[in-house]
């Protein structure tokens, strides 16, 4: 039995791979060993998704947390590596852009260890994001690269990759499978949620580190909240931030509440009359519950829903954001059309891992 080893630490990879998981299971050809780096520690960020979403709890949790980039990478590559040593798996499979997934990735081709990276040919084209640098890395150095999209096997294609020893497949989006499977069991946060509202979320460094572009946002954000509540999963990135700026949590429109589950997102996507997200995931989560999504950030990976219409970049712009809110909160789209495949991506990612 082929033996597979995956790699997660935060919580867009335990979505992920509790897709891929459960088809690694029923096809039974191969076994998984599941390694958690820790890079998402806190217990609303990471532990509870184990539990809600039915994924066996992780053999190993390296703990590996709140360090800068090149600690936490050397350490998880450090640690991973033990792991390989240790299980000798044929396999080590790999998620989306973090820090784990660079040193997932690493580590095992420097064991000579085939790897697979899901979500492989994304590109936001910004080398300032750190995301963007693991990805890029990752994909050079993977032997199975599963594109979700058509622009992805493009960007691949564009740098070369027919000229590597490398197998690309374009198999659909994980995220679809997980939106399609769980949308039955969504569960209402224990919160007074608006009965309409908007559903944001804001923590990514580019905008949480720079004092300009948080305070932009959320004087957007508190405009917005006159003519709509906000609701907002707080980060914990993003709190410590807005107190570093002296954010008025006592007089503010805006209906903070704490980081919720897998399954209580899904609840907020579905109840929601738009999405505002600086998240990569989420954007494509609004596009699956059929919302409207103004994204905060200057580029996108996902670009395909810009072209159709179901995104607009609005970056940290005030006014910039103001205005896509007021096109997108009333705009109707066809949510009909199949950007991201039928559904099935973790099976399409289990058959090609099989027969590796």
């Amino acid at each position: 039995m082929k033996k597979i080893i995956t790699i997660v630490g935060a919580r867009p990879q335990f979505v992920k791979a509790a897709v891929v998981s459960r088809a690694i299971a029923a096809d039974g050809r191969m076994c998984e060993t599941i390694v958690h780096t820790g890079q998402h520690f806190d217990a609303n960020m990471s532990e509870v998704f184990f539990s809600e979403m039915e994924i066996p709890k992780p053999h190993y949790n390296l703990n590996i947390s709140s360090l800068s980039h090149g600690a936490m990478t050397g350490r998880m590559l450090e640690k991973i590596e033990e792991v390989l040593l240790q299980e000798k798996p044929d396999l080590v499979l790999v998620y989306g852009d973090t820090n784990s997934t660079l040193a997932g990735a690493l580590a095992a081709k420097k064991l000579h260890i085939k790897v697979a990276h899901v979500e492989a040919g994304l590109r936001s084209f910004n080398m300032d994001m750190p995301e963007e640098i693991n990805r890029i890395l990752t994909d050079r150095i993977s032997d199975l690269l599963f594109c979700p999209t058509d622009t992805a096997i493009s960007n691949l294609k564009r740098e070369g990759f027919d000229n590597i020893d490398c197998k690309i497949i374009e198999n659909g989006d994980v995220m679809q499978d997980a939106a399609l499977f769980y949308a039955t069991k969504a569960k209402k946060p224990d919160f007074n949620i608006p009965a309409h509202f908007a559903l944001c979320t804001t923590h990514r460094a580019e905008n949480t580190d720079d004092p300009n572009r948080l305070q932009a946002i959320f004087t957007a954000l508190e405009k917005i909240s006159e003519k709509y509540p906000v609701v907002l999963p707080l980060h914990p990135r993003t709190k410590a931030k807005l107190a570093d700026i002296h954010y008025d949590f006592t007089h503010t429109k805006i209906h903070f509440i704490n980081p919720v589950g897998y399954l209580e997102m899904v609840y907020l996507l579905k109840n929601c009359q738009f999405v505002l997200t600086d998240s990569g995931g989420l954007q494509k989560e609004a596009y699956f519950f059929r919302k409207n999504c103004v994204t905060l950030r200057d580029e996108t990976e996902w670009i395909e829903l810009i072209m159709n219409g179901f995104n607009i970049l609005a970056g940290a712009n005030t006014q910039t954001i103001l205005e896509a809110v007021d096109e997108m909160a009333v705009k109707k789209n066809d949510f009909s059309a199949h950007l991201y495949g039928n559904g099935n991506a973790g099976e399409i990612i289990v058959q090609n891992l099989a027969s590796l």
